[in-house]
């Protein structure tokens, strides 16, 4: 019988260390490298770009090895290095790929340069964009000019997909497709009670949890106010709020935690390789973002098992129904984040139903299993030179 050949793909990713689209791209490709019923096996081939004389392996780089995929360095002599042209047309001319495949704005602008786009099926994947000072925002403009070139976008949420139909794309040639998310997998009690004990947090204490990058728009500060509005309503809740992340906002939060008196009732641990004891001792899990995607802790959450506030941004009411998987909030409204972490905190059979219809909502909708299928019937539309359907 004759056995379909693998689809080959090449995925250039601008990362350093395991982000939210590389996690996503690794476990696709590991689970995709072997063929299941009518899929074909697909072979991702992730070329990442490394700066300076002898670069060592970064997380990422040492990450994917680990999960025996395989990665080609594209090495950089500075920023904005024109050489980077050349190495990416001798990359494929090497390889040959059946798709090449794009993450994040320089490698859409990089792709657009080379004209690779004209005679290879580009499909450019869309992540939404992070605040950042008027370098960073004339940077992430380079995408009104390459995304219009590739043969298809796959965007994280649908509120992104109408922000890239205004770049003059039509809506066929973009698809939507949620974060994956796996089973939870429960930490071991002693690695929670040191956990505990390592961040001072008493037994009895509620533990409001979010997860994520220090950076203005997952507004960290709008939960420290509400943090403050509801130890001044509800004085005999023992509340703990506990930030897991690193980033630029910082120095703002611990500012805004002092002038509101909640040192103490707020820990900054910094980044974390492993989350899951995090959420095994959360009592609540809050995601006050001004804008998200598709969100790997709303996800996290909820397939942990976690009752979940969130604000109604981006994709989150796409994956969350307010009242019957989370209740949602309007972004920065301090006060209505306050009241639904309060119902939640006193109100615990809510609390169990919420978490508990969300987590039999994530496992039938968001699992690898199906991440993988619409991936790899979405290549074989684009390969087909047909517009997908969306997922």
């Amino acid at each position: 019988m004759h056995q379909q050949r693998p689809l080959r793909v090449l995925a250039l990713l601008e990362a350093s260390t395991v982000t939210g689209p590389a996690k996503n791209l690794m476990e696709f490709a590991r689970r995709a490298r072997r063929p299941e019923g009518a899929l074909p096996a697909v072979e991702v081939l992730i070329a990442t770009y490394l700066r300076g004389a002898a670069p060592e392996p970064n997380p990422l780089m040492r990450a994917a090895q680990e999960a025996g995929l395989a990665v080609e360095v594209i090495p950089e002599r500075r920023r904005f290095d024109l050489g980077l042209l050349a190495q990416l047309r001798a990359l494929v001319d090497r390889h040959r790929p059946d798709i090449l495949q794009s993450h994040h704005c320089k490698s859409h602008f990089l792709v657009r340069l080379t004209g690779l786009g004209r005679t290879l099926p580009w499909v450019a994947f869309h992540h939404g964009y992070t605040a950042g000072d008027l370098k960073v925002r004339c940077y992430n403009q380079l995408d009104r000019i390459s995304l219009p070139a590739a043969r298809h976008i796959v965007t994280v949420c649908g509120a992104f997909a109408a922000q890239i139909q205004r770049y003059g794309i039509p809506a066929q040639r973009i698809s939507v497709l949620h974060n994956m998310v796996h089973p939870f997998r429960p930490p071991t009690p002693e690695s929670v009670s040191a956990l505990r004990a390592r961040y001072d947090l008493p037994e009895n204490a509620a533990v409001v949890l979010a997860v994520g990058r220090l950076s203005r728009e997952k507004g960290h500060v709008d939960l420290i106010e509400a943090a403050a509005r509801l130890r001044r309503h509800h004085p005999d809740l023992p509340l703990r709020v506990v930030l897991v992340g690193e980033g630029p906002e910082r120095a703002v939060i611990q500012a805004r935690v002092a002038a509101q008196g909640l040192d103490g009732a707020v820990v900054l641990c910094g980044h974390q390789a492993d989350v899951a004891p995090f959420y095994a001792l959360a009592t609540v899990v809050a995601l006050p973002s001004h804008s998200e995607g598709s969100p790997n802790v709303l996800l996290e959450a909820m397939v942990a098992g976690i009752p979940v506030v969130a604000t109604a941004v981006g994709g989150v009411p796409e994956i969350a129904t307010d009242q019957v998987t989370a209740l949602l909030v309007s972004r920065g409204n301090h006060q209505a984040m306050a009241e639904a972490l309060a119902r939640l905190l006193r109100e615990p059979e809510l609390a169990r139903r919420l978490a508990r219809q969300a987590q039999a909502e994530v496992l039938a909708r968001y699992t690898p299993e199906a991440y993988r299928r619409t991936l790899t019937q979405l290549y074989e539309r684009v390969l087909a030179g047909l517009a997908p359907s969306g997922p």
